[in-house]
């Protein structure tokens, strides 16, 4: 199969409200149309697996719409692993939000990480590899050579994912992850993904890798239009029975 590339990036100030709202209207049709958002893939109507090793964990899930569950009807991943495997989760996300520290289209993942309570319980961290800091073109920034929050700039991608370790790891004292998209053509998303086996060396992060170890070549493109609402969203099929397996295998490996 060969990779996809994503709809180009549409920056909310060059539409006007009109535009903005028939857009919206548009692609929530689509979404509620897709074969993969089919009622066979429900998540209320999956059999519960209450031996699952994540029964009683708890994991807290920062992301934007990936996270979200944006092309699957608000059930992402996280709503599988809850409802499958008992997983207990706190859930913040917002569509269109960046790593770093702007409000484009709404509050950053560091404004809204600072929303979590400092006393829920988690035994992990799991960060979204956001596609819209790549995408929103956002410049890269450079790793820091300490570990001093305060010196980390924020306005860059690499300085935004380092603050979100640090604060994060100061916070809840819980092991960090953070979590990919499957592959798609975009070579600042494929450096951000580099860049974060550079920051597993200095930070002792744990990474769920979609993009190095799933495979994409022998997928028939059939199975993947089922999966995908786009070659970054998933459906609910494409959570449900290819994207949660996988997240749910690395978080039984490591945790």
């Amino acid at each position: 199969m060969k990779l996809r590339e994503p709809v180009p990036f549409v920056n909310p100030a060059d539409l006007t409200p009109e535009q903005a709202e028939q857009r919206e209207q548009e692609i929530t049709a689509a979404i509620a149309a897709h074969p993969g958002n089919g009622p066979e893939y429900d998540i209320l109507q999956q059999k519960q697996n209450p031996d699952s090793p994540l029964q009683g964990k708890a994991c807290i899930f920062l992301g934007s719409s990936v996270t979200y569950g944006h092309a699957a009807l608000g059930e992402s991943f996280v709503e599988a692993l809850q409802v499958i495997d008992g997983l207990q989760v706190y859930k913040e996300t917002l569509s269109g939000t960046t790593m770093v520290d702007e409000a484009l289209k709404g509050p950053s993942f560091i404004t809204r990480m600072k929303t979590i309570p400092a006393d829920f319980r988690a035994d992990a961290f799991i960060c979204q590899l956001s596609t819209n800091d790549a995408r929103q073109g956002w410049p890269m920034g450079d790793i820091a050579a300490g570990r001093d929050r305060d010196t980390f700039d924020t306005k860059t991608i690499v300085g935004a994912m380092e603050y979100i370790i640090s604060y994060a790891m100061d916070t809840w004292h819980c092991p960090v992850y953070f979590y990919t998209g499957t592959k798609f053509v975009d070579p600042a998303y494929r450096l951000m993904v580099d860049i974060l086996y550079r920051l597993q060396k200095k930070w002792g992060i744990r990474i769920i890798d979609l993009w190095n170890e799933i495979d994409l070549a022998d997928m028939k493109d059939s199975t993947y239009d089922l999966y995908m609402f786009d070659p970054i969203h998933p459906t609910r099929a494409g959570y449900l029975l290819w994207w949660t397996p996988f997240i749910r295998d690395g978080l039984i490996k490591t945790l």
